[in-house]
């Protein structure tokens, strides 16, 4: 007779790689998008999408969708991965979405890594911890013109007046939203606190508008104005998310203090990522890419 206690384990490893393999590719069309707002066209495969061509910054130039990439030369495995992107320039990168390969012999280092997140579709709501009698300090709307997207950029981290990697084309994308949070016009007359973003989000619906990415969610240091923190962020961003597309199961990925603030409002972890990246231009004299599967 088989342990219930192993039946259960195998069924919640099939679950994990089951929403990783899902994060990943909604991921891989985030990426996508934001290419295609700079005028360049990846590629989607079985195995990893890819862009032939440079990313834009802070955008890898390849996101893997399997765990299955081999490590002897054919299509399929992590050198042909690494022949459909462009390894010749400096700051090539590649999402390793399930942790699993070993570029260093190709001249790439771990830039970073995370864990993929998971919030089921009915999980339960978790409402914002704000101190004082303001009982919600912020609200929360998704933009839709290119001056606000400015203005979003900049709170999230871009020059001022620049949009960083967000092009105003992605306002028309259908699949692609940017969340907002400013003051409420009681906690504006209470703090001061004016009309300015303070907190923010990407939404990237996938898989036929079933399943929500969340990415680049961020808490303004403009916030403690207000007195809230990244759990606050995430409590309000996952109320706007459920309210505006109720009964989806939200993804992503974090680390730090945002995968702990995203944890402590209804997300779970399901499996590492890495994020590996070649600082440094290949020897031109060197053809061999040395791409071997980590453990």
């Amino acid at each position: 007779m088989n342990d219930p206690g192993d039946a259960a384990a195998v069924a919640e490893m099939a679950d994990h790689a089951a929403w990783v393999r899902a994060a990943a590719r909604n991921n891989a069309e985030w990426c996508d998008a934001v290419c295609r707002a700079h005028g360049l066209r990846g590629d989607f495969g079985d195995d990893a999408w890819t862009s032939p061509r440079r990313t834009p910054p802070l955008y890898p130039d390849a996101v893997t969708l399997t765990d299955r990439l081999g490590t002897s030369a054919g299509a399929g495995t992590a050198a042909d991965l690494l022949a459909r992107v462009d390894t010749a320039s400096l700051g090539c990168s590649v999402k390793d979405s399930f942790a699993c390969l070993d570029l260093a012999p190709a001249g790439f280092e771990v830039l970073f890594e995370a864990q993929w997140i998971h919030r089921p579709a009915q999980a339960p709501a978790h409402a914002p911890a704000f101190p004082g009698p303001l009982a919600h300090p912020l609200e929360w709307d998704v933009i839709t013109e290119p001056g606000d997207l400015s203005a979003w950029a900049a709170a999230w981290g871009a020059e001022p007046g620049e949009y960083g990697p967000f092009r105003p084309e992605l306002l028309a994308d259908d699949a692609t939203h940017f969340l907002r949070a400013r003051p409420t016009a009681a906690t504006a007359a209470d703090t001061g606190a004016g009309t300015n973003i303070l907190a923010g989000a990407i939404a990237t619906l996938s898989d036929g508008g079933e399943l929500i990415g969340l990415s680049n969610v961020f808490t303004a240091p403009e916030t403690a104005t207000v007195g809230i923190g990244p759990r606050d962020t995430w409590a309000g961003c996952v109320s706007a998310v459920s309210a505006r597309w109720p009964g989806l199961p939200v993804v992503g990925y974090e680390s730090g203090a945002d995968l702990e603030a995203a944890t402590a409002n209804g997300f779970r972890t399901v499996g590492p990522l890495r994020v590996w990246w070649r600082a440094v231009r290949p020897d031109a004299d060197h053809g061999d890419t040395g791409v071997t599967e980590g453990a």
